[in-house]
């Protein structure tokens, strides 16, 4: 990460640092700083919005290009995500995350189908086995898949990957010349 913040990291320790207040300060200490905490998300998410509002207008064409840089900041994404600023709906995003996965697995992959998103907010995937026999599991595919795109879609319901196997492969046939000896042969 560019700025070496890690978001997760930071609500843990805010978390933590509320649990303190509220075992050693008491409830009504603890409720202030909650209170204080949510403004101070508030206002930063105010002045996030309005940032995004003004590279968005840029009347020169270089909005786009400059909230791809801000996205592809992992801190800068996660703030993006957290006060509902991101350039991209989830969709994008979740097929932006299998497509930043497969690529790690190779062949061994399948093939991946984003089919979108149901009632209750769960990203909903399918993915074809690949059936290299080389002892490549799916699980493990299916666990990469589950993560990049929880990461990249924390605002989903969920994530569900359907793991169908590909169809069999019909063996090849191969058809040539007879061997010289055998031409007039039947």
């Amino acid at each position: 990460m560019a700025s070496g913040h890690d978001a997760r990291v930071a609500g843990e320790k805010i978390e933590a640092l509320l649990d303190e207040l509220r075992s050693k300060a008491g409830p009504q200490v603890a409720e202030t700083a909650e209170e204080l905490v949510s403004c101070l998300v508030e206002l930063y998410g105010a002045g996030l919005a309005e940032i995004v509002k003004i590279v968005g207008s840029d009347p020169h064409g270089a909005g786009p290009r400059l909230l791809d840089g801000l996205v592809a900041d992992p801190l800068v994404e996660s703030l993006l995500l957290v006060h509902d600023l991101h350039p991209l709906d989830i969709g994008a995003r979740a097929q932006r995350a299998i497509g930043q996965v497969l690529p790690q697995f190779g062949s061994h992959a399948g093939q991946v189908a984003y089919l979108g998103i149901d009632d209750q907010g769960v990203i909903q995937l399918r993915m074809e086995a690949a059936g290299h026999g080389c002892g490549s599991s799916p699980d493990a595919v299916r666990a990469a898949l589950e993560e990049a795109v929880t990461g990249a879609a924390p605002d989903a319901a969920g994530v569900d990957v359907e793991v169908v196997e590909a169809p069999a492969e019909l063996p090849l046939l191969q058809i040539g010349r007879r061997p010289a000896g055998l031409q007039g042969a039947r």
